[in-house]
Formats: C-alpha cells, structure tokens, sequence
C-alpha cells in the first residue's frame, strides 16, 4: 500500500488509491447486505443473454437498482421473468468496482403476490386478445365421431384416468397420450411443443393424426395453473390446425388456453363427454330413424300405388288403343291379294318387253361375229409370234457370230471355267456320297441299339405280352375278369382270347394237369383252324 505519513502531507487523513477504495466499499456492501429481500418491478428486462444469464433493474415510484441473475440461478426460478411484473428478489448486494455501481445478484425470486399475476394475467390477455388469437371466427368446430384423439396431459395423474374411463364408457376410440409436465419450470413449453407434435403428425404415417386434442389437468392455485397461461401455449393453441378442447382446472378456473381454444370444457371429464358421443343413445336413434324411414317408404309406396291406380283409371282401354291400327292392318291385308297380282301382271309384261329381244337369230350372228374375230386375233397372234422368232434367230446368229470372233485366249479361258465347274461337280457329286454313307452308318448303329433294347428280342425267348381289348398291356391278374377278351403276342405274330375261370393257386402239381383243367377258348389272328394252346388262366 502506498500511503503518505503525516509529516508529509498537509492533512492528517489516510490516503486510498481508487482500487483499494473500491473493494473496501465493495467488501462492506457485501457483508452489510450478503441476504437481503428486495420488492419492485421489473424494468429493462430483455430475457436472458446469450451466455444465460439475465440482467435488467428493480424499481419502485422513486429508486431504481440494478440485478442480475446468474445462469444457474435462473433455470431454478420457477416462473418466467416479464417486463413490468412485480416481484421479491432474493440475494445479495455488491459493487462493480469497474463503473462505481452497485447491484443486487438475485439468488430467488418470486411474483410479489396473486395481485400481480392478475395484473400480468390481464395484460397479456389484453394483448394477445388484440392480435385476435381469442377471435371466435378462427375456431373450429368438433368433429361429431372421432376415430383418433390424443391428449396432452401428466401419465401419473387422476386426470388421464377419468378422460379414459368417460371415452369408455360411452364410445370406445383410440386414445394417444402425450406425456407432460403440467406445473413448474418448462412445463408451458412442454404443453406448446405436445400441441405442435400432434399437428405435425403425417396423417398418412403409420400413426394416426387425431381428429381433436384434448389438453387437461386438475385443479390448483393461480400458480399452479399459470403454465397453461403461458404464451407460447397459447400460440400453439390458435396454430392448431386439429380442434382443441381445454380442460384446465375445474369449472371457476380460467386460463388464457381456454380463451384460444376451439372449445372448453369445465373439467377434464366433461372434455371427454364433449369429445365423443353416447354410443347407446346414437344406436337408439339410429334404430328409432330407421323405424321411420321404413314408415315412409311404406307410406310413399302406398301413395305412389294409388296414384298409379288413379292414372290407369284415366288411361283408354287396350282395345281402344288398339282399334285404329287393327283397322289399318285389316285394310292393308284385304289389300294384300290385288297388289300382288297387279305385282305379278307388272313383272309379267317387263318380262315380255325383254324377252322380244331374245331371238335365235340374233344370238347367232352375235356367236358368228365373235368367232370371226377370235380368228383374226389368232391370226394376228400368229403373225406377231413368227415376226418374233424370225427376230430372235436373227440375233442369236449375230451373238454366234460374235462368240465365234472371239481370241483364242478368250476361249482358252472359257474352257478352262467349264473343267474347274466340272471338278467341283464331281466333288460336290462325292462329298455328297461320302455324308450320306456316314448318315447310314449312324442310322444303323442306332437301329441296332433299337432292335437290343426292343420288348421283341425278349418274347423270343418264350414271353408274351398280354394286351386288353384297348390294346394296352395287362400287368396284373388281378385285375383280369373271367369272360374278357385278351390278345397275346408272341414273337412270331399275335393271337386272340378269351379268359376263363380262376382256377387254384400254383402249388407244384403238373402243368399237363393244370392246362387241363382250363377252358380252352382262343382264336388265331392269323388262320381259321382251331387253337392248339389252352386258356392263359
């Protein structure tokens, strides 16, 4: 510390630099007032800066001192600070050495009172009422049968309990909740941000846009309620393109939701009576207008019944109607016979007229005149032909006498092309012979592996294949009935049979015995003589 002594300086005062006097001010404010309770309005507020914290002026009608409030601080206000609102600050006085001002640090605060929450209630409801969000012509109505309705509200309260059980009760629909804070510090931003959720829903995703929200919760304070006085709220509340029913508090209480909602409700349970209709009620007048529009079809059906009647009465008879042209029809009839005769005696004379042109001699000059001119044009035919064979024997002598002046090396060239066509003739002639001689060779082999692999090479080692009347084989006995006609094939030709009765099975008697007892009935295909083998079974 640099201070002067007494003797060398003209007073006997202690001498300060202005750093140390400040933070001995500084030191004393602060341990004078390190708590103090402050009461005034709030004046210059701009809302918190962009490091978070806030700093703006308390006043009253003669003072005025400047606060700020620290970021951690104010996220545990509970409220949101507004210009003009009046309220009791909490915390402590200091100094700010730097512009020799002093200042309160606010560690809580609080509105001074129901009586200033009203007065801020009134102002902005005064305000937001003349941008016209409270207008009832931007209101919608209620849709008269729900499918889908979402509600924004606290999951753990009583509040959801009811809405669910009322919507039950009288028509069952799909509920969607969205989970909220519906008191204390965010909860009004939580309710704006639900409202705008539910309007952004894509109403062909996968979930449902509801068809009318419902925003409640229970009853309480001014206080308690005052996030649902909340302008954000409020805007999200007129934006919403889904109508919104309010159903805040109970019956007394009022918010500035229910002023922009599209309808309000005195409680979360009359919400959901407003929301959905009595299923019972809507079936039995329902039941009750089918009853009456059954009575007035019948009715309608009497009337028109009548009124038909009495039209037919008015109506001529079928005879009537009928009379005028059967007269016609009986006139033209009798008419019918003249005008086919008069018909007839008409064709017959046109008929005549051109039958006098029709005479032999008259059809024989004409067959004569075409003659004779079929005869000169053969002529003339004959004529041309000679005149043109005489031409073209003119023009071959001259091409041979052409083909005769030819040099000799010409010639010598022209002999030669015809032995070299002759050559590829001749090996043309042989490539020929030699495909189809290996075309032979393969035919042959296959035939072979054919005639090897064929059914006959087997019969004739002693089988036979037996065929049905549609000449399909028969593989089993069973299935062969006593009296059916068979044909058996042998490798040397096929003949026919008729079956016989089943006799015992095959115990290792004698086959003489066994042929024996067998009724022989077989025909040859072949010749006229009698079968020498006995019947197959």
């Amino acid at each position: 510390m640099n201070r002067m002594s007494a003797g060398d300086s003209p007073s006997n005062l202690t001498e300060f630099s202005v750093s140390e006097l400040s933070g001995s001010i500084k030191r004393t404010v602060e341990t004078a007032f390190d708590h103090v309770r402050v009461r005034g309005e709030i004046s210059g507020y701009r809302g918190p800066h962009s490091s978070g914290h806030a700093y703006f002026s308390l006043k009253d009608d003669r003072a005025r001192i400047d606060a700020v409030i620290w970021k951690g601080s104010f996220s545990r206000i509970k409220f949101r600070p507004e210009e003009g609102m009046e309220v009791i600050a909490t915390g402590k006085i200091t100094t700010f050495p730097g512009s020799s001002k002093y200042q309160i640090v606010i560690e809580a605060m609080e509105p001074a009172g129901a009586g200033a929450l009203m007065a801020l209630l009134e102002e902005r409801k005064r305000k937001l009422g003349a941008e016209g969000l409270f207008d009832q012509a931007r209101k919608r109505p209620l849709p008269f049968m729900p499918q889908v309705i979402g509600v924004v509200t606290s999951p753990t309260g009583a509040v959801i309990r009811d809405i669910l059980h009322r919507i039950t009760d009288r028509f069952p629909v799909h509920v969607i909740v969205w989970p909220v804070k519906v008191q204390g510090e965010g909860s009004g931003d939580e309710v704006a941000n639900a409202i705008r959720g539910f309007n952004a829903v894509d109403p062909n995703g996968p979930m449902r846009r509801p068809d009318v929200l419902i925003v409640a919760r229970g009853g309480g304070s001014l206080e308690d309620l005052w996030s649902f006085n909340d302008e954000a709220v409020v805007r999200a509340a007129a934006e919403s393109v889904i109508p919104l029913i309010s159903a805040v508090g109970h019956e007394t209480d009022w918010t500035l939701l229910d002023y922009a909602a599209d309808m309000r409700a005195p409680t979360p349970t009359g919400a959901a009576e407003m929301a959905v209709p009595v299923k019972a009620d809507m079936e039995a007048q329902l039941a009750g207008l089918g009853a009456r529009l059954r009575g007035s079809a019948s009715r309608q059906m009497d009337n028109r019944r009548q009124f038909l009647r009495s039209l037919m009465r008015a109506l001529p008879s079928i005879d009537q109607l009928l009379a005028l042209p059967r007269r016609r029809f009986d006139e033209a009839a009798s008419g019918l016979g003249r005008g086919l005769e008069r018909t007839a005696i008409a064709k017959r004379r046109t008929f005549e007229q051109a039958s006098a042109g029709l005479r032999l001699d008259i059809l024989t000059n004409r067959i004569a005149t075409q003659r004779r001119h079929i005869a000169e044009q053969a002529l003339r035919a004959d004529n041309m032909l000679e005149r043109r064979l005489l031409k073209e024997h003119g023009r071959i002598q001259r091409a041979s006498a052409s083909l005769a002046a030819l040099p000799a090396q010409l010639r010598g060239q022209l002999q030669r092309e015809g032995q070299r066509v002759l050559t590829l003739s001749q090996r043309a002639d042989s490539a020929v012979t030699h495909a189809m001689a290996r075309r032979h060779s393969a035919i042959s082999a296959q035939d072979r592996v054919l005639q090897s692999l064929s059914y006959k090479n087997v019969l004739k080692r002693g089988y036979a294949v037996i065929r049905g009347e549609d000449d399909m084989p028969l593989t089993r006995a069973a299935g062969i009935t006593a009296g059916q006609a068979i044909s058996v094939e042998f490798a040397d030709g096929r003949i026919a049979a008729v079956t016989g009765e089943a006799g015992p099975p095959d115990t290792g008697g004698s086959p003489q015995k066994k042929r024996s007892a067998t009724k022989p009935a077989i025909a040859d295909e072949k010749t006229s003589e009698p079968p020498k083998q006995g019947n197959l079974f």
